[in-house]
């Protein structure tokens, strides 16, 4: 996995490792190779999403016309 990866790429690899633990006949070292690189997939999403979280703020615009931001929440 590259650093660089955006978050639909890191995405779609950990779903892809998520896959392989679950249906494949894997050795010892093939399912810690795979773990591994779904913990990195795992924490790159964490990292983006925290990022786009911090850099997301709801702009409201208040009756006397001046913007104030409050925490994005889902």
């Amino acid at each position: 996995m590259a650093k660089q990866d955006n978050f639909e790429t890191a995405l779609h690899t950990l779903e892809g490792v998520v896959d392989r633990l679950e249906n494949a006949d894997l050795s010892l070292e093939e399912a810690l190779s795979a773990f591994e690189l779904g913990v990195k997939s795992a924490s790159r999403c964490q990292k983006l999403l925290q990022a786009v979280e911090t850099q997301v703020d709801v702009l409201l615009k208040k009756q006397d016309q001046t913007l104030t931001t409050e925490k994005f929440q889902e």
